[in-house]
């Protein structure tokens, strides 16, 4: 098949044909205003609850506990649109921050460039997920479980099983708990949060890699015989994803002033399940950043609000899991009636 002759890849949007890309794209924007809708009625819930919840300092503590799963959230999602599912960005956090700690405690290295290495590092964890996926042809969930398991032995081995604390380098904490610009009184980690999801929203929306992310969760075959390499923009999409997890064992270590080896565990469901509830669909071909962020920040004011109410720590996981329901079922109910 010639160049000329080649079908064109699905549309960069959602794959769907052009003529429906409208109805898509206001469909898109209705779901990503009741998302926001939805946000703002559990803040005036739990601000009706309790008086503590609507401080300035409780507010700031909540975009502070989004920051984590907000990173996290923002790489899962480019995975989620081609289709995939990555188990191993919370262990595989927890072993960036072990990383960390090795590189800038135990090595002695200069601190950015241990942030740097810690970051690429988990690059590297998101390119292991994407050659077996998209080489070895092992399913998205088997291979990203294995990298789960791995990552976590390894983060115990790396460590010695102990956390690797970060008092000699106090300069480290303030990555994440420092105020960056002066007369901000939100932490440089919420900052990093806001930029990287400006970042994420302009490679999604107005690059190569977001339109060749969607048209691989659309429709893989076609986008391949279009004459795309999907093998290899799944691996530079997994490769990503793996940057994010980087970046997110470096805010989550700073933020703790240590390297916890055990930390990281349950992280996964909280930013798949904050990806679901923005609007990417888990089918794969349609999702968007501002929803990832939204959902992430649903998650966290749930978490934070239940928690000043005073409910259990079990009903606590029953409501999220409902949540999680509900926003995968509504996923379901747009594609029957899409």
């Amino acid at each position: 098949m010639t160049a000329s002759t080649r079908s064109p890849a699905p549309t960069a949007t959602t794959g769907a044909p052009a003529t429906g890309g409208m109805k898509e794209s206001l469909r898109t924007r209705l779901q990503q205003l009741l998302a926001f809708a939805s946000l703002i009625a559990i803040v005036i819930f739990f601000s009706a609850a309790s008086p503590n919840f609507a401080t300035f300092s409780n507010i700031t503590s909540v975009l502070f506990s989004t920051v984590v799963i907000g990173l996290l959230a923002l790489g899962t999602t480019f995975v989620i649109i081609t289709g995939g599912i990555d188990l191993s960005i919370g262990t595989g956090m927890a072993l960036c921050a072990v990383m960390s700690g090795t590189f800038i405690v135990t090595m002695h290295l200069p601190m950015l460039l241990g942030v740097l290495l810690t970051v690429l590092f988990g690059g590297l964890i998101g390119f292991i997920n994407g050659v077996n996926i998209a080489k070895l042809g092992l399913p998205p969930f088997i291979a990203t479980l294995a990298m789960m398991l791995v990552a976590q032995g390894l983060a115990l081995v790396v460590s010695h099983s102990a956390p690797i604390y970060f008092s000699d380098v106090p300069s480290y904490t303030t990555l994440s708990t420092g105020n960056l610009i002066p007369g901000v009184q939100f932490p440089n980690a919420v900052l990093v949060l806001a930029v990287v999801a400006i970042i994420s929203a302009v490679l999604l929306n107005r690059t190569l890699l977001g339109r060749y992310t969607y048209s691989i969760g659309s429709n893989e075959e076609a986008t391949a015989l279009s004459g795309i390499n999907t093998h290899k923009w799944k691996i530079i999409i997994y490769t990503l994803a793996g940057l994010f997890i980087g970046l997110a064992g470096v805010m989550i270590s700073a933020r703790l002033g240590s390297a916890q080896p055990a930390t990281g565990a349950g992280y996964e469901l909280q930013a798949i399940a904050a990806v679901v509830i923005g609007g990417t669909s888990l089918s794969g071909g349609k999702g968007t950043i501002v929803g990832t962020v939204i959902g992430a920040l649903i998650i966290s004011v749930l978490n934070n609000g239940l928690q000043i109410v005073s409910v259990p720590q079990e009903w606590q996981n029953v409501i999220l899991g409902i949540v999680i329901l509900i926003a995968v079922y509504a996923d379901m109910a747009r594609k029957r009636t899409g």
